[in-house]
């Protein structure tokens, strides 16, 4: 693929992300529906489409495809955070700074801006190890994550990792291990298939809709070195890292896709949510999210041209 079919591919993420800005702007979505909205999203359509990716999935019969994709999130994650780490020490930031910094530069977006992307490259076999990569995700968010960010170890952090995505990636991975799929009726797996469909139009435009409210609520000064170098640790240093990962280790041709894919993604969007609950830095948060995000639609493009070209595929 050249560049600009990549962008294509890439190009509808952010229009739909903008449109959810513009929205909210014009006040057609306005926030008395993010609520409802959300609930929806993440409590049935998201794990419809987990359940429809995972259920039938041939490479989720395998042993090693439930148990490596977790483990490569998890390390994926930690991996970031130490390395955000290093830099906040270096450029000895102020601790709620320096507490964002780690947090948010650390985490790649995984959810939101990946799927679409599998789901226009490949097929439901590699979408379904996608999700069980992010199982080990979300284990590292709500535990390593939330210690990096809080300061102190992660209380009920179960709680959080128990939600109903998780326990849809759990439950459908073991329905397919065990064969149990094969007796669902098809009315059903149609019906799941089409909710599905709508989980990541309606969390995208969302996201635009936040993105507008937290640009709006966010008055304060730009930290530009710190900003640069959460730009050059995200989306410059952190894929190479990721790209020998998914060159030297012994994955599944679609977990080495996913790290590719994993290896271009932004700040995920959470730590800003996050940031603010935990008294840290919010507003630098907004500002690493919003400055990987918008450079990413460059970077992400030429990233995995390099990354399928450098693992032959």
């Amino acid at each position: 693929m050249n560049f600009l079919s990549l962008l294509e591919a890439v190009a509808p993420v952010f229009v739909i992300i903008g449109a959810g800005y513009a929205l909210r702007r014009l006040r057609w979505l306005t926030s008395e529906a993010d609520h409802t909205l959300l609930r929806l999203g993440v409590n049935v359509l998201y794990p419809c489409l987990i359940a429809d990716s995972i259920l039938g999935n041939p490479m989720l019969a395998e042993a090693r495809n439930l148990l490596v994709p977790p483990l490569v999130g998890f390390g994926t994650v930690v991996f970031g955070f130490l390395l955000a780490a290093l830099g906040a020490r270096l450029m000895r930031l102020p601790a709620p700074s320096a507490r964002s910094f780690t947090f948010t530069t650390g985490l790649y977006n995984y959810g939101y801006l990946p799927i679409p992307l599998v789901q226009a490259f490949y097929d439901r076999n590699t979408l379904g190890v996608l999700f069980t990569h992010n199982l080990g995700v979300e284990i590292a968010l709500w535990t390593v994550g939330v210690w990096l960010l809080s300061g102190v170890p992660a209380r009920g952090a179960w709680k959080q990792i128990l939600n109903v995505p998780i326990v849809a990636i759990v439950t459908s991975a073991a329905l397919n291990f065990g064969g149990v799929h094969a007796v669902i009726p098809d009315f059903l797996r149609q019906s799941m298939h089409m909710l599905g469909q709508s989980a990541i139009p309606l969390a995208l435009l969302l996201t635009g809709a936040t993105l507008a409210d937290l640009i709006a609520g966010e008055r304060t000064s730009c930290r530009i070195g710190a900003v640069v170098a959460a730009n050059v640790l995200r989306l410059g240093v952190l894929p190479l890292a990721f790209l020998l990962l998914a060159k030297v280790a012994p994955v599944s041709v679609e977990l080495q896709r996913i790290i590719i894919i994993q290896a271009a993604m932004p700040a995920a969007m959470i730590p800003i949510i996050l940031a603010k609950h935990y008294q840290a830095d919010s507003a630098h948060a907004l500002q690493i999210v919003l400055s990987t995000t918008l450079l990413a639609l460059l970077t992400i493009p030429l990233w995995l041209r390099f990354g399928f070209w450098w693992v032959g595929q």
